[in-house]
Parts: C-alpha cells; structure tokens; sequence
C-alpha cells in the first residue's frame, strides 16, 4: 500500500473533491434506500447535485439494515445503484435474505456528525447498522479521545435502541505518526470489543491498490470496488440475519 495514494484516500474525503465536505448538502435526503448514491465528481465546486429517489413503499414491511457513515459509504463519484449499499443488497436478495438496505452515508462527515445524526438512524428502527466513521477525524487530526467518545455514543445509542452493529474502520498513512496511528486504530478493536460487535478492521480491504478497484481520483472505489467492500461486509452481518 503506497503512502502517498493512502493519504490521498483519507484528504479527499473531506477537502479534495466536490461533494466531500463536512455537514449534509442541501439536496440529499436524510432518508435514502439503496438505490441513491453521490453523483459522480464534476468540476464544479459546490456538492453535485442528486436526483431524489421514490420513497419506499409503505408496504415493505421487511426489516431494515442502515449502512451509516461518510463518501466511502454513500457510493461518492459511483453511479447510481453501484455503492456497496447497493451491492449489498443485490447479494442478500441473491441469498434469499428479506431485507430493505438503507444508505445513510454522507460525504464528508465525521465521528461527530454521525453523533449527532445517530437518533435520525434509531428513528428508522433498524434491524442492523453498519456504522462507518473515522477517517476525516484521522485527516484533522482530530483528538483521539474525541473520536472514540463519538463513535462510542453512536454504538451505544443504536446497541440501547434494540439494533445489531456492525463496525467497519479505516486507517492512517505513515504521516501522522506511529503514536497517533497506533490509537486511532485501536479505537475501532477497542470498541468492538467493549460492545461486542463484529468488526471490519478496513473498509477497502483487497480494493485499495488493486487494478479497476478504485476511481481515477484514487481514493473511491469503483463499482467493482463497492461489490467488493459489499463482500467484505456481508460475512460479518449474515450471522445476524434471519430468514
């Protein structure tokens, strides 16, 4: 894994593109199904704009699993139906699973705003959250402790709601320091462990660094991409799941 590109994973998604800055853009829905995503980059700098999607039927009745996080959860720059959101649930309808899939992601944010947008999530009554946050909080070199109270209100509150968590992490390139890495890291196993939910320690595990995998601007993942991260996601959930 190369440094420069990693640190190139973690600037864009806070500074580096449009449509990747801190705070929710003004055309994106606080509730999404699956099947809406960010457009895909352009040249102009203000936030791209999304074409809103259906409202889910009433009808559905099937229980909810939210993927919760920042760009690398809302599918930034992918089309629309190609985040892993999408992917995910294309493979648990492929398995016969009876979930409707949530995309909650929103570019740019941080541990602090998932804290804060977290009641909207619980509000859902989901079955299962797939909570993603952390790299802007490494790129800012945000408090550490900060961080991990941040993400430990975001468990917390959904593991008292009732809804099963699952954590997936990112990590830091060399810049910021073996100390600082060191604990930044540790706030994802910590967590896991204290909460007792299963964790996917790199969200773009055998997608960074790997041909076709990642966006031009290398630091998104492509459709192929996103299938992947969706793979590397749904072993951690299946055991949660009902048929």
């Amino acid at each position: 894994m190369r440094r420069t590109a990693l640190l190139a994973i973690l600037a864009a998604l806070t500074f580096s593109l449009p449509g990747c800055r801190a705070g929710k853009t003004t055309n994106q829905p606080e509730t999404s199904d699956s099947t809406q995503s960010a457009a895909a980059p352009t040249s102009n700098p203000e936030p791209p704009a999304t074409t809103p999607q259906p409202a889910a039927n009433p009808e559905d009745k099937r229980p909810v699993i939210v993927c919760f996080g920042d760009s690398l959860t809302a599918g930034y720059g992918a089309d629309l139906g190609k985040s892993y959101p999408d992917y995910l649930q294309a493979a648990l309808d492929a398995k016969g699973y009876h979930y409707r899939v949530v995309n909650e992601g929103i570019s740019g944010n941080t541990t602090k705003d998932g804290a804060e947008r977290v009641g909207t999530i619980v509000a859902i009554k989901p079955a299962i959250v797939v909570v993603e946050f952390g790299g802007n909080d490494g790129l800012r070199g945000l408090r550490i402790e900060d961080s991990r109270a941040n993400l430990d209100k975001i468990v917390k509150t959904l593991k008292a709601s009732g809804t099963k968590v699952v954590l997936a992490g990112i990590t830091l390139p060399p810049d910021y320091g073996p100390d600082y890495i060191q604990q930044f890291n540790e706030t994802y196993t910590l967590l896991a462990k204290k909460y007792n939910v299963p964790l996917l320690p790199f969200i773009l595990k055998g997608v960074f660094g790997v041909d076709g995998m990642m966006q031009r601007d290398n630091t998104h993942a492509t459709a192929a991409g996103n299938k992947v991260v969706a793979n590397n996601v749904l072993p951690l959930i299946q055991p949660l799941l009902k048929k």
